[in-house]
């Protein structure tokens, strides 16, 4: 498992991601903590709802298809397949403002420490930073600091 910045903590990350596509075999709910695609999670809904998984958003999908289960969703991870795509901000506002969703909200994929500012007024509150990007200065930038 990799760490991960939540809530401005370094944390390790205990979700199973990024999602299988298609699912596997087995069941994909297995075990809890299972972040679903999008077309995952509404093909599984009903046993999903239940089984502690979370969804993950690619940049295209719109996030009103996740109304009606936005208080089961404990997690909802949004990709930035390049980090020049801003789709994503987006998506955040749109899940924390217009639709009130108060779990976790992380950005995924090509993320730089230079965009977790923006992403923290969009309405993120944990990052899985690019592999090349130093947490500790993520940490800083987070708290302000030069």
């Amino acid at each position: 498992m990799g760490m991960i910045i939540c809530r401005g903590q370094l944390v390790e990350d205990l979700w199973q991601w990024p999602p299988a596509e298609p699912p596997s075999a087995a069941d994909p709910l297995a075990g809890g903590r299972v972040l679903l695609t999008l077309s995952q999670w509404l093909q599984h809904r009903d046993r999903a709802r239940g089984a502690g998984c979370g969804v993950w958003l690619a940049p295209e999908e719109d996030p009103a298809m996740l109304l009606p289960d936005l208080p089961e969703l404990s997690l909802i991870a949004i990709h930035f397949p390049v980090f020049t795509d801003g789709r994503g901000y987006s998506q955040a506002r749109l899940l924390r403002e217009r639709h009130g969703y108060g779990g976790e909200l992380r950005a995924v994929g090509d993320v730089l420490q230079d965009q977790l500012p923006l992403m923290l007024r969009c309405g993120f509150d944990a990052f899985c930073l690019r592999t090349d990007q130093s947490l500790a200065e993520a940490l800083r930038r987070i708290a302000g600091e030069p």
